[in-house]
């Protein structure tokens, strides 16, 4: 028998950990499950660390959890370990990831927002996958947590816009508590933030067109058992009105009798009117009718990731929407949707040809296509230097499905698609990771390539082979229109090229 697979998630008011096996068809069986307190967020978000005290607490938890993991022979280094943004924010992470690895054996990873939205994604697909439920209309996936309150907003099916906000319940309490002690000017300022943020959201997706809208987390399901109806066994829908009546109620309450009433622990009634308040406010905004409700959560969307790698068609699937993400960031800054489409065209065949030199993965194929997509996004602000604005533009970007690693990659390609100089000439590139280098420097070179076939931004070459051939790599077009322009920026950029994988390139 298979030894189940295993997370810990470190949240800001919770360590969680969850234990599941899948069965041969990929359905996911929880077999274990716990939930303990802590409060992390507190200390960061009052004092920017994670007291002493805090830090013997998760150490404690974490050696709990890890005995428990024992009783179904999972080893701590076979267990996966997730922190959330609220552990990245504290300025002391870095010494507490050392103090957990050396104490407990726990390897700790760090996740970012967007990490996190692609985790959620993962788990809500598949949550409504047998259910009469479809991402093909305007949606919106909101997942309020301590930190920040991750978006996702899709249309037609594909992802429009992806944003990690720092609108998370412990954020807020704690830094509002600063300055009032009424609830009525935290409830004004969470109205007035939303409102702020629902400005910048609407240049990707207008939430007055959404018609769907779907709430994960665990305050949203309480509502859903209080005030809902079951669609499936894991899977709830609850009336827009309904919601709204129910969290105008809670706003009444005190933090006891929060937690008298709906059998909370005081650490999660403190945030319940909050987090209600939050999901409320996104829905106002919208057309959908209902809400839905999936019970399910990132250490789920976590473990399906790990299932994912031999899955082609998941694979796949996280791959178009990640290139739908790329697509929609460039039409917001006017970007040339063609050449864009042409180049990333030419990378995926030239990276097919290359792959046994390349010696990359399937990800970094992602990563290629990516900033194909977005090397020329910079000339938004101006052409001169654009490869320099797309750098910039692309590091402060939020793309789903890649991580901030991922995010500096393909700014680094972006970065080196044109001009003179190499990556090997700045310090930055060279404080980087080995293998990050050697990623970045092949999947430049080839970028450099396909930009030089679409120089003139016309697709000449929307028919091409390439070949590997007597050191050279060949390639061949049945274009009969005159390309001197292009053979000139392959003569410019080819150069690199030869450096790095030793071939010439030649254009028939």
């Amino acid at each position: 028998m298979a030894v189940p697979e295993s997370v810990i998630e470190i949240g800001s008011t919770r360590v969680r950990l969850l234990v599941a096996e899948f069965t041969s068809n990929g359905t996911q069986n929880i077999i274990d499950r716990s939930t303990l307190p802590l409060p992390l967020g507190k200390d960061v978000f009052t004092d920017g660390v994670i007291s002493q005290e805090t830090q013997n607490q998760l150490i404690q938890i974490l050696k709990r959890y890890v005995e428990q993991l024992s009783s179904w022979g999972i080893e701590p280094s076979a267990t996966n370990c997730i922190a959330l943004s609220a552990f990245s924010d504290a300025k002391n992470s870095d010494t507490i990831i050392d103090r957990i690895l050396v104490q407990t054996g726990l390897r700790v990873h760090i996740m970012d927002g967007i990490e996190e939205n692609k985790l959620v994604y993962l788990a809500v697909t598949d949550c409504i996958k047998d259910n009469a439920v479809h991402l093909l209309d305007d949606t919106v996936i909101l997942v309020v947590g301590g930190s920040t309150t991750e978006i996702m907003m899709m249309s037609d099916g594909k992802m429009a816009g992806v944003h990690s906000l720092r609108l998370g319940t412990v954020r807020i309490e704690q830094q509002i508590r600063k300055r009032t002690s009424s609830y009525d000017d935290i409830q004004r300022y969470v109205k007035e933030s939303i409102y702020n943020t629902k400005g910048f959201l609407e240049n990707e997706l207008s939430l007055e067109h959404v018609k769907q809208f779907i709430a994960v987390g665990a305050d949203v399901s309480l509502a859903a058992i209080l005030v809902g109806h079951p669609v499936s066994t894991f899977l709830w829908e609850i009336d827009k009105a309904d919601f709204e009546a129910f969290v105008r109620e809670v706003q009444k309450y005190s933090v006891d009798e929060c937690a008298a009433r709906f059998k909370l622990p005081y650490s999660e009634a403190e945030t319940l009117q909050v987090s209600l308040l939050i999901y409320m406010r996104f829905l106002m905004f919208t057309k959908a009718e209902k809400m839905l409700v999936p019970e399910t959560n990132i250490r789920n969307g976590f473990l399906l990731s790990k299932m994912s790698d031999a899955n082609d068609e998941l694979l796949k699937e996280f791959a178009t929407q990640i290139t739908a993400s790329a697509l929609n960031l460039l039409r917001k800054y006017h970007g040339d949707e063609r050449h864009a489409e042409c180049v990333m065209m030419i990378c995926a065949k030239l990276y097919d040809v290359l792959k046994n030199e390349l010696a990359l993965d399937d990800h970094a194929r992602t990563l290629l296509e990516t900033a194909a997509i977005l090397h020329d996004i910079g000339s938004f602000i101006r052409y001169d230097d654009h490869n320099l604005h797309s750098s910039y533009i692309i590091r402060n970007s939020e793309i789903f499905g890649l991580s901030r690693k991922d995010i500096t990659i393909v700014s680094e390609i972006a970065k080196y698609h044109k001009g003179t100089s190499v990556p090997q000439d700045e310090e930055s590139f060279l404080m980087l990771p080995r293998k990050d280098r050697m990623t970045i420097l092949k999947l430049t070179v080839i970028l450099r390539i396909a930009d030089a076939l679409d120089r003139g931004h016309i697709q000449k070459f929307s028919d091409i082979s390439i070949r590997l051939e007597n050191n050279s790599l060949v390639i061949q077009t049945k274009s009969t229109k005159n390309t001197i322009l292009e053979r000139i920026a392959l003569s410019e950029k080819s150069g690199m090229f030869e450096s790095v994988f030793g071939y010439k390139v030649i254009l028939l």
